[in-house]
């Protein structure tokens, strides 16, 4: 059996290329086979489970042998050129396309075992089959040789590799070290701001979470240097006990310097000393009476207990290390990966890799690894559930990528087990949890074919939506769903740019938004563009379209659709009950009648929450653009305030972040501002999409 994990890590930057060609295969030669499903990464938004991918069945047809023998042929022609040292081959077939990337100590050595008549497994035996072409580049090194195999997968995605669709980085936590008084703030990225990072942490979450409870502990400012620079009185996270204040002295340089030295100790790992150093303080203040600087000791104890009753499990002898285990069940994968950094637990996420069902959990483990860390840095330790071929190799690459030793190790006993464990029993969880949740989407795709009399179960589900005040900052959104749920990577927004658009118009604002999606799907690729990729797991084109509206928007819709030519999308509209109430919406299909369904019916539950995303989404994009506006402008877009109220409001709440963050009632208490010019601010800063 052939079995090449995939180790994407950054490639280096140089690379001897010797590509070898081999006889083209007949087209003939290829029919009848398909490509296995390749195991696909996916990972979703922070806080999310990702969806299960789907079931790959195995097959059972044989391959053709004359095809077969074909293969072997254009493999065998690029052995006879194959060097015998490490290096990287691409399989290509007839079209050129590469079907797959691998890597090798010793490359003649390693095709020469494809070129075998018997011996591969079936998914090996149709890679064969698909092979016309063979190109080899060389390296110096089998760590090289990684390196550089996993920086191609990622750059072709090769259909039978195992692929990361995941470029999302983790969050961490950065206290900058730019400004006299440093800045505790959530970070993505490339770590180029001056400071000291603390992370990986597994969510946005946990990160905010973490945030928020230090600045209780340790009162360490979050806004940015240009909202400190302009304070002339403390903001309000200075009155609720979350800032010291150093904006306007209300704590000296000293005192500040101090307080962020705490901080950064604990996030250190000392979080003992920094506790012991509280508890001794508060008691110093209580014997001296001052109980109001003991109570705010207190808090800020209590403070630092939640973040550790957060973190769940803290190791006692590990101090830095990834774990990973995987759980199996129902031909469906879970790896559960959590994070431990300065002996403290900074979260968990779960994965479902999607791989045949004859992939061991050690190959699939072993390929999640290598792409894992493409884009993380490594830590110094990586726990494992089971053992992987190459874990040496491995342990090496991620050693050339981080700077320092790197450990990939199996435990069988000790605390290091018992983390092992730990996550083991949290895959196993959220793997039954998803089997669940599938089974449940899968009912209601289901449901839909027989309530809506659609031709087929839909993979791809689109719902569009617009937002706007008074043609203002429009914007249109769209989202995506399939059998695992919301699909959040595909999720688009469309600013609404047209000269020709007249503002307001919700049908010329569908309209714009309809032709930019759908002309961009029928376009060719442009000279020297890259072919639309066909994902086998979340399809180009959506079987159902479904907008925000009536009869009317319906039809507007259908001629978009006509002049376009689509013909294969099922088209659905969503009116809004009497008084907009949920559970009483009409839905509206091309050439029927109008359709309602029960308030209880789970189908039109399912409807509700897609068109309610829709709208979270759209609403989100809106404000994003208002906020920018809103920063440039100030308040002088909003009709009927002048002058004289800006002022009066920028007096009374301070900064225009917190007039944005009041309530109806709290800006009807400003002198000056009368409920009606209160009710066109609150509306300003939270609006709603336009109603149909």
């Amino acid at each position: 059996m052939i079995q090449d994990p995939d180790h994407p890590v950054p490639a280096p930057e140089e690379a001897a290329a010797e590509p070898v060609s081999a006889p083209q295969v007949p087209q003939q030669a290829q029919s009848g086979l398909q490509a296995p499903p390749d195991m696909d990464l996916d990972s979703t938004e922070d806080d999310e489970e990702a969806g299960l991918p789907d079931e790959a069945e195995e097959p059972v047809e044989d391959v053709p042998e004359g095809t077969l023998a074909v293969g072997r042929a254009a493999i065998e022609q690029a052995v006879r050129l194959a060097p015998t040292s490490p290096g990287v081959y691409r399989m290509l077939n007839a079209a050129h396309d590469v079907l797959y990337v691998g890597k090798a100590k010793n490359v003649k050595k390693r095709l020469s075992s494809y070129a075998r008549p018997t011996g591969q497994v079936m998914r090996i035996a149709r890679m064969i089959a698909a092979t016309s072409v063979v190109e080899i580049i060389s390296t110096a090194t089998e760590t090289e040789a990684l390196l550089l195999e996993a920086n191609l997968i990622k750059q072709l995605r090769p259909r039978f590799n195992v692929q990361l669709r995941d470029d999302k980085s983790f969050p961490y936590i950065l206290m900058t070290g730019d400004h006299w008084a440093p800045q505790i703030v959530k970070h993505r990225g490339a770590q180029s701001r001056p400071g000291r990072y603390f992370g990986p942490f597994a969510s946005v979450g946990a990160v905010n979470r973490t945030i928020t409870a230090l600045q209780r502990a340790f009162l360490v400012r979050s806004c940015t240097d240009s909202f400190f620079e302009s304070r002339t009185r403390p903001c309000l996270l200075y009155q609720i006990r979350r800032c010291s204040g150093p904006c306007t002295n209300e704590v000296d340089f000293p005192g500040y310097t101090e307080l962020v030295r705490e901080a950064t100790d604990f996030l250190s790992g000392k979080s003992r000393a920094v506790k012991k150093l509280l508890a001794d303080e508060m008691e110093k203040a209580s014997e001296e009476l001052a109980f109001e600087t003991a109570a705010l000791y207190r808090d800020r104890l209590a403070a630092l207990s939640a973040i550790q009753s957060q973190q769940g499990i803290n190791p006692r002898t590990v101090e830095e290390a990834d774990v990973f285990a995987i759980h199996q069940e129902g031909g469906y994968s879970c790896v559960e990966v959590f994070f431990f950094r300065t002996g403290q637990n900074w979260g968990n996420r779960a994965y479902f890799p999607k791989a045949e069902k004859s992939f061991t959990p050690e190959e699939v483990l072993g390929s999640f690894l290598a792409q894992f860390y493409e884009d993380k840095p490594p830590p110094k330790m990586v726990l494992l559930s089971h053992s992987i071929e190459e874990s040496d190799l491995l342990a090496a690459a991620l050693g050339v990528k981080a700077g320092f030793k790197v450990e990939v190790l199996t435990p069988q006993r000790g605390e290091k087990k018992e983390l092992v464990n730990h996550a083991q029993t949290n895959a196993r969880e959220a793997l039954g949890r998803k089997l669940a949740d599938t089974a449940t989407q899968t009912r209601l795709l289901e449901g839909m074919v027989t309530t809506l009399g659609l031709p087929r179960v839909p993979q791809r589900i689109e719902v569009y939506d617009n937002s706007h005040i008074q043609g203002t900052n429009a914007v249109g959104a769209m989202i995506v769903a399939g059998p695992d749920g919301f699909i959040k990577n595909q999720y688009r927004k469309f600013n609404i740019k047209s000269e020709t658009t007249t503002p307001g118009d919700d049908f010329a604002m569908m309209k714009e938004v309809l032709q930019r999606r759908f002309k961009r799907l029928l376009a060719p690729p442009a000279e020297g563009e890259a072919p639309k990729r066909k994902d086998e797991d979340v399809p180009l084109w959506p079987d159902l379209v479904i907008i925000d509206g009536g009869r009317g928007q319906l039809n507007a819709v259908r001629e978009i659709f006509e002049e376009l030519k689509l013909t294969d999308v099922t088209l659905m509209s969503v009116a809004k009950g009497p008084e907009r109430n949920a559970g009483r919406e009409t839905l509206f299909l091309p050439g029927r009648d109008a359709i309602k369904l029960e308030p209880r019916d789970p189908v039109l539950y399912f409807i509700q929450r897609l068109r309610d995303e829709a709208h979270r989404f759209v609403i989100g994009s809106h404000r994003t653009l208002r906020k920018k506006d809103i920063r440039e402008a100030g308040l002088q877009e909003i009709p009927g305030i002048g002058p004289t109220r800006k002022r009066a409001l920028l007096h009374h709440f301070g900064t225009l972040k917190e007039i944005e963050r009041a309530s109806l009632g709290d800006l009807g208490k400003v002198p000056g501002i009368s409920a009606e010019s209160a009710r066109k601010i609150f509306d300003f800063f939270h609006p709603q999409p336009a109603a149909r």
